[in-house]
């Protein structure tokens, strides 16, 4: 199906703008760009020429302009924010911006943003946390954050009246009653008829930089359905957005924060059938969804990983086969991602090789179609591969070192280890 809508992330290289990007990607409908002030990870990910850099920040008078022209210049006709500030920013000037900005209503973005304004909003609610706005007699220890954030960050656990004193004297912080227990993150959904689609609890086991790195889905309980759904109705959302919770000295859930924008774990219900931004985006095209959740536990761990960017041009890949792209008699999976990336990139593929018995039939019983290949270089024991190599733009990829410095010395191609392939693959 030909892309009919453009879709633009912004900004584009944080953990939640890759969860959009790994969400949208391979929807038939969209396509999908993502753009920064400065160059980040995206670079890495997105389709080169669907990366925007240089705008100017969202404080700058010209911001507007530029974005406009960015939109216009790539025919953008949704915008998903991804940073709190931003989908704030954007959404009090959407009547502006040349582009459907995907969101929540202003004035919910306003309150979701200022912890001060959604405690006082839900203060009468049993699962709003205790808040301190003068000093009184205490019970420690208490916890201070700051109203306007995200992430943990800012925040300290308060031990003493003096640390007492100096967050009081911060109006842009607050001073809450400690919650010792169990945190959760709520993943919802709701349509554009106010409808709560979806509510999804998942744990936060291991929490580093404010992000999740081990989280699983957990039933939901009658306690967090009831917050969800007092939510959605005292506040008006549309399309994605979550919330975080966390259990008091008494095991009671109590509010931490809402936020509109996608959470980067969101990827944890995506793998029960739960898209939460494809969702969002034909919402947003005022379309009918309806939301299915396979009764599935999953588990999401995170790590970091690289991603490498190799400034190389080749036209043909020469390929071994033995302990290359066959090892420990299974097919590498890693190899042939990278065989069919040059296929779609319409690379010249040749598979060398020195593969003792029949090769036809050693690639029969692995199910591999000698049809990848170009051409199939099936050399006697005695024969050197370096002299089948005829193609100067051109890379071999093969485990022997003799094999790769013969063709590097000989030959001038760059050569790689199976191990590093990883370097060759488009993400």
């Amino acid at each position: 199906m030909k892309h009919s809508v453009n879709i633009l992330i912004f900004p584009a290289g944080a953990e939640n703008a890759l969860e959009l990007y790994r969400s949208l990607r391979y929807a038939p409908r969209f396509k999908v760009f993502g753009a920064s002030s400065v160059e980040d990870h995206s670079a890495f990910v997105y389709e080169p020429e669907n990366c925007i850099y240089g705008l100017p920040y969202i404080q700058s008078p010209d911001f507007l302009e530029a974005f406009n022209a960015v939109l216009h210049e790539h025919n953008i006709h949704m915008v998903f924010p991804t940073h709190d500030d931003v989908s704030l920013f954007l959404l009090e000037n959407k009547e502006s911006i040349d582009a459907l900005v995907v969101g929540s209503s202003v004035s919910t973005a306003l309150i979701c943003r200022d912890k001060r304004l959604l405690y006082n909003r839900f203060k009468n609610f049993s699962f709003c946390p205790i808040c301190f706005e003068q000093k009184e007699e205490s019970i420690f220890p208490l916890f201070a954050k700051p109203a306007r954030g995200q992430g943990g960050q800012g925040c300290s656990i308060v031990n003493s009246d003096q640390e007492v004193s100096a967050v009081l004297q911060d109006p842009a912080m607050l001073l809450c009653e400690y919650l010792p227990g169990n945190e959760y993150t709520v993943d919802c959904f709701t349509s554009k008829n106010g409808a709560l689609l979806f509510a999804g609890m998942r744990s936060r086991d291991v929490v580093k930089m404010g992000i999740s790195f081990v989280s699983r889905s957990v039933p939901m309980t009658e306690e967090c359905r009831l917050i969800a759904e007092t939510l959605n109705t005292e506040l008006d959302f549309r399309g994605l957005w979550f919330f975080q919770v966390k259990q008091d000295t008494h095991g009671r859930l109590k509010l931490l924060e809402v936020s509109t924008r996608i959470a980067g774990t969101m990827g944890l219900y995506r793998q029960l059938g739960v898209n939460f931004a494809q969702l969002s985006a034909y919402d947003a095209l005022n379309m009918d969804v309806s939301v299915l959740v396979q009764p599935l536990n999953v588990t999401l761990s995170r790590c970091l990983q690289s991603i490498y960017k190799l400034q190389i041009h080749y036209d043909v890949v020469y390929m071994d086969y033995d302990d290359t792209l066959v090892c420990n008699d299974k097919i590498n999976i890693l190899a042939i991602q990278f065989l069919y990336q040059c296929k779609n990139s319409s690379k010249k593929i040749i598979l060398l090789t020195k593969h003792e018995g029949d090769l036809n039939e050693s690639l029969k019983n692995i199910n591999l179609c000698s049809g990848l290949f170009d051409e199939i270089i099936h050399l006697t024991p005695h024969e050197t591969k370096v002299d089948k190599i005829i193609y100067k733009n051109a890379i071999l990829v093969d485990n022997l070192f003799s094999e790769r410095k013969d063709a590097y010395e000989k030959k001038g191609i760059y050569v790689f280890d199976v191990d590093a392939l990883e370097c060759l693959l488009d993400y």
